[in-house]
């Protein structure tokens, strides 16, 4: 029996739907699919060995995750001769000695995680070797241990060191890092001042840039000519960490097969891990550190003192040991303030930022500069804040801004008018402090944000084989600016 048109029209939508819901089951195995295929392409790329010593195999206290990131010089067995004239490096192997250190702290709470800097020069005890510089703890173990006993060495200096435990491990080379940076497209960065660096051929513009790979290397290994030295680039490496994660989960690269394809190969090519950290685990917490709930901070150090060791003069970072119990335990206190704070904004909006006039600080003189806690007190007196009676205290090296976990906003403002100067939460002050150190960072009568500017182009090539940076057109204000 045959239909009428009017039988068709009704029975047509049905066959509709079907074929939708067949299209739209079709899709989820492919996407299915094609995240299991990603994922496998992945971890087979990654190079395991045994990281961590068999004294420390015991997993962190209440769940929480410690894992150790460390950059080097050394070239991977299959780094292409392309990738290594592109660098302006030979095949020569590189060096073992671990230039960028962090630990990246995941509370088990699921809080606010830290990335906390390790100085390469902090002064340290390294088992079996003496007093020496951290980043040489990898070279002393690797010696006759391979990868395996420098990391193992390396793990066991920074437990001692730090008191952390330390449950994961993770190795990038120069080479890799290079191919990440490169897969992911340009870096975007602003700088307080113009650099123009010989040693690390870093060049860039005051204001806002964008950096291609071999630039965004440059710049993360310069040291020379910065205020702080190292502990200025450990600001600029963990600035490039988090706007990477941010690039590589962002819908430009997830939804781009290609990049996404690109970019996993490079990231699984250019790492050593230990066998047991879990990537997919890793990776859900990862969303959280995207959307700005990471608390970057540096060990509590001392200064950068020349001293005298086995008859010669060597540059050290003096690591603060009688705060660092402290400094650890102020890692899960700004977890659970920061937890507490996103449980009160998921429930109302978000609060203004406070105003300096709502803000009452003290500043310190620790720069050895007479007078300077007074200078600096009458120019945060003049951007409206409240200052009481400035204050001296032993030398040290870096202008450091102190702050009770419950006043991390008031902090955050007070460091616009602080440029230079890193944020630190200490159980010890009732009010934010500014303490000055002998790297000259100054108190500023405007907020650093209103004072940058975009830099003007210098008219060089943005090519991957050139050293310099091209300036962008974004406004500086919509990027945070540093050394």
């Amino acid at each position: 029996m045959s239909m009428t048109p009017r039988s068709r029209l009704r029975v047509r939508p049905r066959h509709v739907i079907r074929y939708i819901v067949i299209v739209v089951v079709l899709l989820l195995i492919a996407t299915a699919g094609y995240a299991v295929y990603n994922y496998r392409h992945f971890v087979s790329g990654v190079t395991h060995i045994d990281a961590i010593p068999a004294s420390s195999t015991t997993a962190s206290t209440n769940g929480d995750q410690n894992i150790l990131l460390v950059g080097d010089d050394h070239r991977p067995a299959d780094a292409s001769a392309q990738e290594l004239a592109e660098l302006g490096t030979t095949a020569d192997g590189g060096g073992t000695n671990t230039d960028s250190m962090m630990i990246l702290h995941i509370p088990g709470g699921g809080g606010q995680a830290s990335l906390v800097s390790l100085p390469r020069d902090s002064w340290v005890a390294i088992p079996g070797h003496g007093m020496g510089k951290l980043n040489a703890a990898f070279a002393y173990g690797s010696d006759g241990g391979g990868d395996s006993g420098g990391a193992q060495l390396l793990v066991t200096t920074v437990q001692n060191m730090t008191g952390m435990h330390i449950d994961h491990f993770v190795r990038i080379s120069m080479v890799g890092f290079y191919d990440v940076a490169k897969a992911l497209g340009p870096l975007k960065v602003c700088l307080v001042a113009a650099v123009n660096d010989p040693y690390s051929t870093f060049v860039a513009p005051a204001g806002v840039s964008e950096l291609n790979a071999q630039q965004a290397l440059a710049f993360v290994r310069q040291r020379h000519g910065l205020p702080l030295g190292d502990l200025d680039r450990e600001i600029r490496q963990r600035y490039f960490l988090t706007t990477e994660i941010k690039n590589f989960l962002s819908p430009g690269t997830l939804l781009n097969p290609g990049k996404l394809n690109t970019a996993l190969t490079a990231v699984s090519h250019a790492i050593q891990t230990d066998p047991g950290l879990d990537f997919l685990s890793l990776a859900t917490k990862a969303k959280d550190l995207v959307g700005g709930n990471l608390n970057s901070v540096t060990i509590p150090t001392l200064g950068t003192p020349t001293i005298y060791y086995g008859g010669s003069a060597v540059s050290i970072v003096k690591v603060d040991t009688a705060k660092m119990a402290s400094f650890v335990a102020s890692l899960d206190s700004t977890s659970t303030a920061s937890a507490s704070a996103s449980a009160t904004t998921s429930a109302a909006p978000a609060a203004a930022a406070p105003s300096p006039s709502s803000i009452t600080l003290q500043v310190l003189n620790g720069s050895g500069v007479s007078g300077a806690a007074a200078t600096n007190s009458a120019t945060l007196d003049k951007a409206g804040f409240s200052t009481v009676a400035p204050s001296t205290v032993s030398t040290r090296g870096a202008t450091t801004i102190q702050y009770p976990a419950s006043m991390a906003a008031e902090a955050a403002v007070v460091a616009r008018y602080v440029p230079g100067a890193t944020t630190e939460v200490a159980s010890g002050v009732a009010r934010v402090t500014v303490v000055l150190g002998t790297d000259g960072s100054t108190a500023k009568a405007t907020p650093t944000a209103a004072e940058s500017t975009a830099g003007s182009s210098s008219g060089s090539s943005s090519s991957d084989s050139s050293a310099s940076a091209s300036a962008s057109a974004a406004p500086a204000s919509t990027i945070p600016c540093i050394n």
